[in-house]
């Protein structure tokens, strides 16, 4: 009997029935946007397809010119266009799997000048100012969707999904935020609904009965004059009476102020709101948002609160997610640890997407990892994220591995990681490289401190140097002062400090380690309750957009932060572009102040004194100064090897060894890995 049985319970349609209960979320690549990358495109698909999956969704396919994402980016308007979405569909059926299309109109989150709304309302975090579609242009749209869905079927689609949430046009024409017109398409909220019911009811009577349609309803804007509870279960009913087949949870709108999707957010946070949908309607409902785990899936659906499991990320960490569970192999999962790093920032800067932690996501015809035909005894030194990439991509085709760690456990930047409040996920990657290094039979050995001389006498083909970095201190006088301490020491020892915290260097690990500081207890990652309070989520459906902006709920911090930087640029610019904004969100909160323009000028029992933009001086008070001023390279064996191996193998040097820059998880696991495919 399967561990999961709820999960793996196929769901029947009516006219069609899906395997399984696993739904691939949508997720914009990158690769829609050009017909050349559509055989890519039909490669993605079909590794998710053939790994299991039920039903996927395609990234967003804008119904007309008007609703496009960004200039000439993915639309599904031209019967030209259909022949390229053929490839996809064909190689999806091949696997056994089923996929829609999903339909967005941008609305006035669309890059480009021609971007169109309910009314001529600018959003705060895009260029253009919409033009307010008139009257029979709101019509003329409609009908775009139904042409859009018609075009789909004939590509050989099973379905559509109208994404009718995170703000996009659908969004705001229901919402008196954006929805400020007199007309037959605004005022009463029976008036704006009319908009996407309308969508549904068109496009069924275009498609016939026996075509799927996914309607993904915003079940919690999270923005000021977002809908109401009342409204949310109105408008899930009407689109059911319209003829929609099953109902998608969407969440938050993308100018919302508060975190959906990041890694601090508790896992199923948000699954409470689809119950409450669930329980009005008929038709059925799929949960979303950050379940990234068969156990977490499971226990949504037997509690009969979804339907349905949505996941998109997680699927672009294993495409294989589904079958393992089904093979008892949960453990073998890949699991996402909800960085962005590789997907969503890649896709907000037009890059193709990825994954951090699969390099191979949307790169499955380029980076192949085969099976070896002539198997090499391979050294690998450190367990960080490269050494641990490169170590099993070589173990699973098949070369014999020896893994190096100087320390008593595997994981370098990524154990320090896993201890910062909102960073727990990071746990799971670790998880998951144990149980690669035993399925590989890598020979592990842990406390051992690789020397060139060691390496020499073992004669190994290949030998990888991934020794990570140091953290880098910097010379101020009085560096050595027993108030001193460096992001490492402080992580890896898990230290609780005194009451008054100067944090030394404002890049990514500095804000990491100002979370670490204002948490002291249980993280609220891991308290679904305390986490809602912090960020102001009503849970109880009395507010409007489930926000609840009286901030009774804020977690104070345990101590008094500064932040400093030497530079006198904005703080937190360096930070990753989708989830930036939440960690500078947070330190405010915290009420963490930030000095920059910094100059220090020594350390000593009085505590840091400093030098504010050359002028101003002072001395603050501090019971600890935490060092989080760069890394260095930890070069040296691969210089010793180099130097004293000769041509005996060939050497290899990856990770935080190769570059020192602000630590990147993402280029250490894609060179590791890339290497290990090619030896």
């Amino acid at each position: 009997m399967t561990a999961y049985p709820h999960l793996l319970e196929p769901l029947d349609l009516g006219f069609t029935t899906l395997k399984n209960r696993v739904l691939m979320g949508s997720m914009h690549t990158g690769l829609e946007d050009n017909f050349w990358n559509f055989d890519r495109l039909a490669a993605y698909f079909a590794e998710r397809a053939k790994g299991g999956v039920a039903l996927m969704v395609t990234g967003g396919f804008a119904p007309n010119r008007a609703g496009e994402l960004s200039p000439f980016g993915s639309r599904l308007s031209s019967k030209f266009q259909v022949n390229r979405h053929k490839k996809v569909t064909s190689a999806v059926h091949k696997e056994g799997g089923k996929i829609c299309l999903q339909i967005l109109h941008a609305g006035r989150y669309g890059y480009h000048p021609f971007v169109v709304s309910a009314s001529a309302k600018k959003s705060p975090i895009s260029l253009f100012k919409p033009r307010q579609l008139s009257s029979s242009g709101v019509e003329r749209t409609i009908d775009d969707y139904s042409k859009s869905a018609k075009l789909a079927q004939a590509a050989g689609y099973d379905g559509v999904e109208v994404m009718g949430s995170e703000g996009y046009l659908i969004s705001q024409m229901l919402n008196k935020r954006t929805n400020h017109r007199t007309d037959e398409w605004g005022g009463s909220y029976e008036n704006r609904m009319r908009f996407p019911v309308e969508i549904v009811r068109r496009m069924r009577a275009a498609v016939g009965p026996k075509f799927i349609i996914i309607y993904r309803l915003s079940i919690l804007d999270l923005v000021e004059q977002g809908s109401s509870e009342e409204e949310i279960i109105q408008l899930a009913q009407a689109i059911e009476a319209a003829g929609a087949t099953m109902i998608n949870s969407g969440i938050g709108w993308h100018e919302a102020r508060v975190p959906t999707i990041v890694t601090s957010v508790p896992r199923a946070a948000f699954v409470w709101a689809t119950q409450k949908v669930k329980e009005a309607i008929s038709i059925p409902i799929i949960a979303s948002n950050r379940i990234n785990t068969p156990d977490v899936a499971e226990e949504i659906l037997a509690s009969d609160k979804a339907d349905m499991i949505s996941m998109a990320r997680p699927l672009l960490a294993d495409p294989d997610w589904v079958n393992k569970a089904q093979n008892g192999t949960p453990e073998e999962i890949n699991i996402c640890i909800a960085c962005n790093q590789a997907c969503l920032d890649h896709t907000f800067t037009y890059k193709r997407a990825s994954c951090l932690v699969n390099p191979r996501a949307c790169h499955e015809l380029e980076l192949l990892y085969l099976p070896t035909q002539s198997p090499k005894k391979v050294a690998v030194i450190g367990s960080g994220p490269a050494g641990l990439a490169a170590a099993t991509v070589a173990g699973q085709r098949g070369h014999k591995v020896t893994l190096f760690e100087a320390s008593d456990k595997i994981g370098g930047q990524f154990g320090l990681a896993a201890q910062i409040p909102g960073k727990e996920e990071f746990h799971e990657s670790i998880r998951y490289y144990t149980n690669l290094i035993k399925k590989y039979d890598i020979e592990l050995k842990l406390n051992h401190r690789a020397t060139a001389q060691d390496i020499i006498t073992r004669n190994f083909d290949e030998v990888i140097v991934a020794t990570g970095v140091a953290p880098r201190l910097p010379s101020i006088p009085g560096i050595n002062h027993e108030k001193v301490i460096s992001y490492q020491g402080l992580l890896s020892a898990q230290k609780v400090l005194g009451k008054t915290v100067a944090v030394v260097g404002a890049g990514g690990i500095g804000y990491d380690v100002c979370e670490y500081l204002c948490v002291e207890g249980k993280s609220p990652t891991l308290d679904l309750d305390e986490w809602n309070k912090e960020w102001g989520i009503d849970t109880s459906g009395t507010l409007r957009g489930g926000l609840d902006l009286s901030g009774d709920g804020l977690l104070e911090s345990p101590r008094k932060i500064y932040l400093l930087q030497r530079k006198t640029s904005t703080f937190g610019k360096s930070l990753n572009k989708t989830t930036g904004w939440v960690h500078r969100a947070l330190l405010k909160k915290k009420q963490v102040e930030m000095i920059g323009g910094v100059n220090y000028n020594k350390i000593d029992d009085d505590g840091l004194h400093i030098t504010i933009n050359e002028q101003e001086s002072r001395v603050l008070d501090v019971d600890h100064i935490v060092i989080c001023a760069g890394q260095e390279s930890q070069r040296s064996l691969y210089d010793d090897l180099k130097a004293n191996a000769g041509d005996r193998f060939n050497i290899h040097l990856i990770g935080g060894a190769d570059l020192a820059a602000e630590l990147d998880a993402k280029r250490a696991i894609k060179q590791g890995s890339i290497l290990a495919a090619g030896i």
